[in-house]
């Protein structure tokens, strides 16, 4: 995917059927829009350059809590380790809480783009390792700083507090939960409600899509460690073999989506990695397993867990095995589920602002996000995506019956100008939509 040329200076709505008319007050904000468009492309590719990786972002960090403090923010740095909260006050009203993610991803970058990341981060052993903004958070950012700049320079139209929270370590999900440990709603306005964006590769740029409900799945990594005996290889016999018994393992978890729930309820338990031995005619005393598990509904992931450790302590005990296995959930993040009347109220106001053509329903996705957590402390929160593909390209795609480059792959590369320009527009829509006039 190539990017589109940064757009000149033009109408302040991108859409591609965009209403004829928009409420005035929303055309108030909007209007420097297009005056402003160059110099956050110019941001984007600046922060498509440098990315930093999960809590290494010190520039980054940096460079937003700048912008916002030359906007009238009231900024503080280093909330739950590199994060960025700024805060608007406008009178008496409603908190609304913006939020970006931060961080990139280890990938060594493979688009070819003159402003391609050639940057590198430490990995957790202090070793070197590319860093690419392969999941979009670089757009999230200069969407929510084009949102921040027109929001705090149009203020007579709205009045209420406006939170900016740049959110660290998204791609571990870490961060929300650092910040909110870190007092994000207590030494700070807490929201009223709560809204983000996520960059989607299946809907063209210009397009957003919302979610009410369930719209990311909860995901658990899941470590497993089979105890057996070890033995030689030509004495089968005289071993308890853990490669057996995990092999039994991998397959009879199978049984937990297909057989132990609704065919409804969408579920994966997936393993990803399989590691025992390390000689042909050795049996290892030990095999150890990593798995992957993602469900929408709380009570759907809760009962994956125990069917795991259910279904690995009865293959153990089935083998003979000398000690029950070890199970850990060494990480969770749960789902995110929008709020339903804040995702309604925020549909309606994506489609005054971009036309309706430009609003899609858009299904739950399996990945995950810790913008779930925001919700779990009881604030209406709704995260909506913001479409980044190329038009021709991705109709292309789809007559071939392919994909473009998605979330998480080297060769990712939004179509970043008409993307901008959209999610600037829906943000700062959202924004009004639940920050009354003055």
């Amino acid at each position: 995917m190539q990017p589109a040329a940064a757009l000149p200076a033009g109408p302040a709505f991108p859409a591609l059927s965009a209403p004829a008319s928009v409420e005035p007050r929303l055309a108030a904000v909007l209007g420097p829009l297009s005056e402003a468009a160059p110099a956050l492309e110019a941001l984007y590719r600046e922060l498509h350059e440098t990315p930093e990786l999960s809590m290494q972002e010190e520039a980054t960090a940096g460079r937003l809590a700048e912008r916002l403090r030359s906007l009238g923010f009231e900024v503080t740095e280093k909330v739950g380790g590199t994060g960025v909260v700024g805060v608007l006050g406008n009178g008496e009203g409603p908190v609304v809480m913006l939020r970006t993610d931060l961080d990139a991803l280890p990938v060594e970058e493979k688009t070819g783009l003159p402003y391609a990341s050639r940057a590198f981060g430490k990995d957790e052993h202090g070793q070197p390792v590319p860093a690419m903004h392969a999941c979009g958070h670089d757009l999230h950012m200069t969407v929510w700083t084009g949102a921040a700049t027109l929001l705090a320079r149009a203020k007579a139209s709205w009045r209420g507090t406006l939170v900016m929270v740049g959110q660290p370590a998204e791609e571990k999900g870490a961060g929300a939960e650092t910040m909110l440990k870190d007092g994000l709603f207590t030494r700070f306005p807490r929201p009223s409600f709560a809204v983000a964006l996520h960059v989607t590769p299946d809907l063209a740029a210009g397009r957003v899509g919302v979610t009410p409900g369930p719209a990311f799945a909860s995901v658990d990594s899941v470590d497993v460690t089979i105890h057996g005996k070890g033995g030689h290889g030509a004495m089968p016999h005289r071993t308890i073999d853990p490669i057996l018994i995990g092999a039994r393992f991998v397959v009879t978890l199978q049984a937990l989506v297909s057989r132990e729930k609704s065919p409804f309820e969408p579920a994966v338990v997936s393993v990803g990695s399989f590691q025992a031995g390390s000689k042909h005619n050795v049996i290892p005393p030990e095999a150890r397993l990593k798995l992957t598990v993602r469900a929408y509904r709380e009570e759907v992931r809760l009962a994956l867990l125990e069917g795991i450790r259910r279904v690995a302590a009865a293959e153990a005990m089935a083998a003979g095995a000398p000690v029950a296995p070890t199970v850990t959930v060494v990480e969770s993040t749960p789902g995110v589920v929008n709020d339903g009347p804040l995702t309604g109220r925020l549909r309606e106001a994506f489609r005054a602002a971009l036309g309706e053509a430009n609003v899609a329903d858009f299904p739950p996705a399996s990945v995950s996000e810790d913008f779930s957590f925001y919700g779990r402390e009881g604030v209406p929160a709704s995260m909506f995506w913001l479409g980044v593909a190329p038009p021709a390209a991705l109709a292309g795609a789809r007559a071939a019956g392919k994909s473009l480059p998605p979330l998480h792959s080297a060769e990712f590369a939004p179509d970043y100008a008409p993307a901008l320009r959209a999610g600037v527009t829906a943000l700062a829509a959202a924004a009004l939509e639940l920050l009354p006039a003055r």
